[in-house]
């Protein structure tokens, strides 16, 4: 389910095609990232978010209006296998919203009219 930061995504969506961003892992190995660890991209969210953020702005700057966030692979076991506690955790996930809006935020300043979006990444829990 997306989160609207721009504008009713149903009328973007009937007025035509939206352009989701792309693998987030391939911008992020693309820009020098390792993602061989258990919680691919989620890892960088506590090591170099940074990076994530970077990724999201070269899709926005390739035309793409939804976000996808850096939580596929994040859940609370993955996170207290680092030790991170329930609360630590849950502030990952926060910021990898926050680094969206983020990018999102910079896109639209550069282009107020532009809508754009946030997606939660969810997959398959504890795969």
């Amino acid at each position: 389910m997306a989160v609207s930061t721009g504008g009713a995504l149903a009328d973007a969506l009937d007025a035509g095609p939206v352009l989701l961003d792309g693998g987030l892992s391939n911008q992020l190995e693309a820009q020098g990232c390792d993602l061989s660890d258990a919680l691919w991209s989620a890892r960088l969210l506590a090591d170099a978010p940074e990076q994530i953020e970077a990724a999201h702005l070269a899709y926005l700057r390739a035309g793409a209006r939804v976000l996808i966030t850096a939580s596929y692979q994040a859940t609370f076991e993955g996170f207290g296998r680092y030790g991170l506690d329930r609360a630590g955790t849950e502030a990952l996930f926060a910021r990898s919203v926050e680094l969206a809006r983020g990018a999102a935020d910079a896109a639209r300043r550069a282009g107020p009219d532009r809508k754009i979006w946030v997606a939660a990444s969810v997959g398959p829990y504890g795969a």
